[in-house]
């Protein structure tokens, strides 16, 4: 089991790789053959950073419990 520092470490880690990321596809145009595959792996780092994110705001109410 994590610590909620190392979880919020590796967020931060995560968002740092989504905003270099971006900046890399940004000086891409969709045509380019990288531009596919740097795409697919920021959606991917999205959504490991939404579970992260879940994990640190878990939902509350008795749906939940």
């Amino acid at each position: 089991m994590r610590t909620e520092n190392q979880i919020k470490a590796k967020l931060h880690e995560l968002n740092a790789q989504q905003t270099n990321l971006r900046t890399r596809l940004s000086t891409l145009t969709p045509e380019a053959a990288a531009y596919t595959a740097l795409n697919e792996q920021l959606v991917r780092l999205e959504d490991m950073c939404l579970m992260l994110e879940w994990v640190l705001d878990q939902p509350q109410g008795n749906y939940h419990a």
